[in-house]
């Protein structure tokens, strides 16, 4: 029996959607669509302190404006939390997890010596440090890179149908369960695609780097290995991509003004930006 193509839009509710999450929502949509696939969609709100209820409303109503159908019932993460605390136990078992009660001012002093411009690494201060006497602090749990990438051995996945070697040490040793959430994009993600039987992550290329890292995982829990097209970014004529942070303009801001999203959409797919006025 032939594979049915499987892709998904996986926003966070943290705000609302802007162009950026427009283009890869269409072209997750259509790559699915155009392979007679499916098309699904997932809510990421395990950040319980910054996700909101009224964006998920919003963002559903965004996609549909965009002229974009899913299927099936919509996945939300806080729904499934005692999956992402049995792959932590699974981890844990393995020796490959250990606690971190470093802060953020700390983290940052360590990591000074990081190349201008470059994602900083954790450098490792907690690993090995006898915290019997500290589990009661707020902590984090990171991952032994080093320990799990030895375990695991030589990794590869796919990108646009190219073989590319999975180099998870780059990330250092990153977190998996937050100290104020109960588990990381890259482990919740990583469970997630696999529980929803995706088979093809189409994202941006924001998202490569992290790729490393979900491949790793994929391999220490037994997962499957979807096939990955990471995209190129919106660009918009200051030459920045076209994100929240840049004034990018809100899908809602733009229905509220009369746009007509399948327009919007139609000159997406035809490489164009829309002339949008609106902002918020």
């Amino acid at each position: 029996m032939a594979r049915v193509t499987v892709t998904r839009f996986a926003p966070s509710p943290t705000g609302r959607l802007h162009l950026g999450h427009a283009w890869s929502a269409i072209l997750s949509h259509d790559f699915a669509r155009s392979r007679g696939g499916q098309f699904i969609v997932r809510i990421e709100d395990i950040d319980g302190t910054r996700s909101r209820p009224e964006h998920v409303a919003t963002i559903l109503e965004d996609l549909e404006w965009l002229g974009l159908e899913w299927d099936g019932e919509i996945m939300f993460q806080s729904r499934r939390l005692d999956h992402y605390a049995a792959a932590l136990d699974r981890l844990r078992a393995m020796g490959l997890l250990y606690r971190c009660f470093c802060t953020r001012a700390e983290i940052a002093a360590a990591s000074l010596a990081a190349p201008h411009g470059a994602e900083p690494v954790y450098p490792g201060t907690c690993r090995g440090i006898d915290a019997a006497g500290r589990i009661d602090e707020p902590h984090c749990w990171r991952i032994d890179m080093a320990k799990a990438a030895a375990l695991a051995g030589p990794l590869v996945w796919t990108d646009h149908g190219v073989e590319v070697a999975a180099d998870p040490l780059a990330a250092g040793d990153v977190v998996l369960a937050r100290k104020d959430a109960p588990a990381s994009y890259h482990l919740a993600v990583t469970i997630d695609d696999a529980a929803q039987g995706v088979t093809d992550v189409v994202r941006g290329r924001d998202l490569f780097a992290a790729t490393h890292v979900h491949r790793l995982l994929q391999a220490l829990l037994g997962l499957p290995v979807p096939a990955y097209h990471h995209h190129d970014l919106l660009i918009g004529a200051d030459g920045e991509r076209l994100a929240k942070r840049h004034d990018s303009p809100t899908l809602a801001a733009m229905r509220a003004a009369g746009e007509d999203g399948r327009a919007v959409a139609a000159m997406l797919r035809a490489g164009r930006l829309p002339n949008i006025g609106a902002s918020a």
